[in-house]
């Protein structure tokens, strides 16, 4: 597993094979790994859709699940029982795609308890659509008669959060800001049914702030305050842009001028990122969510370069199952 240095100091170093990854329980403090740092909508070959997870106490909790996230789950040695609850910053279907296994392979294997999911004003629409879903197969069960698994809207609670929300699990706090990947009018109907959020965990000795996606925004600055860790998104836009021109060649015009008005204001670009991390005074960053992917060394340097334009501590670029 590769292994990368964020700087010494600040007690915050990628750990790779030092850590027993095969039993979390067993690790003392705090561990949040990138399973999955590729930007969507457009899949590549070479990093996972967007999901992490943060083990803290013997427990773990998914930060966003985007298609993938099982299995990266199961590379980080992380038995899917032991995730405790979700977290959904949106639902772009990038960072939620992976949560139909996720709740499907524990009815099937009939995990005990039930996996809370926490996320935006529309979550409990979403995870109905996908209980729903699996309802057949959990009708069938294993094929023995009278023997079906559990209702599968059984095995999960949702709460929905909105700006300022908090939720305590344990020793740790967690607390939710929205941010601005969506420009709808704040009070506005669009505004209520949809948000885009940013998460704060405050755990025993340590704070991570995990962005999201998010453009430019004076409440994650607020949020992140003096946290140890900054997670942040970053766009590069020229790539993405090049990256959806391959995929998608015959995109009407419309239909391209919208997607570059999103990705222009509702992202971070690394001299953003910069910014974000400088004004909130975090003591390092790593940087995740590259929707035009991370290209050649000469350009993850340069990324690095940028955000330390405006900040001077430590900056990480993060591969898929890096941990921090």
């Amino acid at each position: 597993m590769r292994r990368a240095v964020i700087g010494l100091g600040t007690a915050l170093t990628l750990l790779a094979a030092a850590l027993p990854a095969a039993s979390p329980s067993g690790v003392k403090g705090s561990l949040f790994i990138t399973l999955g740092t590729m930007g969507g909508p457009v899949p590549d070959g070479l990093r996972s859709q967007p999901a992490n997870v943060l083990i803290h106490a013997g427990q773990a909790y998914l930060i966003d699940a985007g298609d993938g996230a099982v299995q990266q789950l199961a590379k980080a040695g992380i038995a899917l029982p032991q995730v405790r609850a979700v977290f959904l910053s949106h639902l772009h279907a990038d960072h939620t795609g992976g949560l139909s296994a996720v709740l499907a392979l524990r009815n099937q294997t009939k995990v005990a308890g039930q996996l809370i999911v926490y996320g935006p004003p529309g979550t409990r629409e979403l995870v109905a659509g996908i209980t729903l879903s699996m309802q057949p197969a959990a009708r069938a069960g294993y094929g023995i008669p009278g023997q079906p698994w559990a209702p599968p809207d059984s095995t999960v609670t949702v709460v929905e959060l909105v700006d300022g929300s908090s939720a305590e699990l344990g020793l740790m706090r967690v607390r939710a800001a929205q941010n601005s990947h969506y420009d709808f009018a704040p009070g506005s109907a669009e505004d209520r049914a949809h948000k885009s959020l940013s998460y704060r965990f405050d755990l025993p000795g340590r704070s991570i702030v995990y962005t999201g996606d998010t453009g430019p925004s004076a409440a994650v600055e607020q949020l992140a305050r003096g946290a140890d860790l900054l997670v942040s998104e970053m766009i590069d836009l020229d790539a993405t842009m090049a990256t959806v021109a391959r995929n998608s060649p015959n995109m009407p015009e419309p239909a391209r001028r919208d997607l570059l008005q999103h990705l222009s204001t509702h992202h971070l670009t690394a001299i953003d990122v910069g910014r974000l991390a400088s004004r909130a005074g975090v003591r390092a960053v790593v940087i995740t969510h590259f929707a035009g992917g991370t290209g050649q060394a000469r350009s993850t340097r340069g990324y690095v370069r940028q955000v330390r334009q405006n900040f001077t501590g430590p900056v990480a670029i993060a591969n898929d199952l890096d941990r921090f």
